[in-house]
């Protein structure tokens, strides 16, 4: 149940420069998959195949966009969850659903950007549902955490999805990783906590709730890793993107009406006399929707090694951003722990990277 609800922007609070809260993005952690050959018939989609543009120009500009659209999607949803007085975090997630719903349909559907693939089977629609709601959970607690803590804390926080993905590996699937991969996690968890420890803008709620939504999304990597095994049930991100999003907006509409209540005519109330909401709302759920594009552009156009390593950077860059932007209140100890957390993910990285060329010979 979310706190009581209000239009009103707290007082004394300036909307651009006071503190902030976080995180996760909804971001919408969807993976990465193999090469695929384009509609267009020089192997890329139409807005991509532009001779006068160099690859290394275009590369950079899509490292850019992808920078942009992670960060922005956060500020958006601090500014409008914390700041705006937007009390409506599952309303604010079913319209990025929505967005990615309908945008999905137009990239594959018109763009070409990758082939349509079909859903062959009700067993198949089962899985993907399943999926589709426990992405729900982890998008819903990190908008939710957003009104609590600021995003600095929150990208630590989501820092610790390794952490997660390994204890769910275990517990679901009994996979065990080397002893150098498990004492890479002990940096990770030991950042976050001495973070937490010196936070000055803790929130005990806030805090767990982003917890959560970093186990969710750990949850659904190892989960859709089990149920979507079989090769003729493989979709590429983009098409999982286009199935999940309309099945997420379904089942969070019911807990918004239960939930949220009267959203919808409060929503219509505020518009008429502050049409700002209208395009701070679509403008954030288009943003959220080029999260997941540029996800797949970056992989596509370096590979899945870059995408991590930008996803390391990008959390630091998030944090230093969002405290110019809304003069949220950090220590050296925070900073501290945030660097330590980095690190271990690092670390994680390349000991798994390690262990995976010891495991091939």
């Amino acid at each position: 149940m979310v706190e009581a609800q209000s239009w009103t922007t707290r007082r004394m609070s300036n909307p651009r420069f006071d503190a902030a809260a976080t995180t996760t993005p909804t971001v919408i952690d969807i993976p990465g998959t193999p090469p695929h050959s384009s509609a267009s018939s020089n192997g890329k989609p139409f807005f991509l195949s532009s001779p006068t543009v160099s690859p290394s120009v275009l590369t950079a500009a899509i490292i850019a966009a992808w920078f942009g659209s992670n960060i922005g999607v956060l500020l958006l949803n601090k500014y409008l969850l914390f700041y705006y007085g937007f009390r409506y975090p599952i309303f604010l997630t079913m319209t990025h659903m929505l967005s990615c719903a309908a945008y999905s349909s137009a990239v594959i559907n018109i763009a070409g950007i990758v082939p349509r693939q079909h859903i062959l089977s009700r067993r198949q629609f089962l899985k993907i549902l399943a999926l589709s709601a426990i992405f729900c959970l982890s998008v819903v607690c990190g908008n939710t955490s957003l009104r609590y803590i600021p995003v600095s804390f929150n990208q630590a926080i989501g820092a610790t999805t390794p952490f997660f993905t390994a204890v769910f590996s275990f517990l679901i699937t009994c996979k065990t990783e080397s002893t150098e991969v498990y004492l890479a996690l002990l940096p990770v968890v030991s950042g976050i906590v001495l973070a937490s420890n010196s936070e000055p803008s803790f929130h005990l709620f806030g805090f767990l709730i982003c917890v959560a939504s970093t186990a969710g999304r750990a949850l659904k990597s190892v989960v859709q890793g089990i149920i979507l095994t079989s090769e003729s049930e493989k979709l590429h991100s983009m098409n999982l993107l286009l199935y999940m999003a309309p099945m997420a907006a379904c089942i969070l509409l019911p807990f918004t009406l239960y939930i949220e209540g009267n959203v919808l005519r409060i929503l219509i109330e505020k518009a008429r006399t502050d049409p700002l909401i209208i395009f701070l709302l679509a403008g954030n759920a288009t943003v959220a929707y080029l999260v997941n594009l540029t996800n797949f552009l970056v992989t596509k156009h370096t590979s899945a090694l870059t995408l991590q390593v930008l996803g390391n950077g990008k959390a630091a860059v998030a944090a230093g951003v969002s405290g110019l932007i809304f003069r949220n209140p950090v220590t050296v100890m925070g900073v501290a722990g945030f660097g330590v957390t980095i690190m271990g993910v690092v670390l994680y990285s390349e000991a798994r990277k390690r262990s995976k060329l010891l495991n091939q010979k």
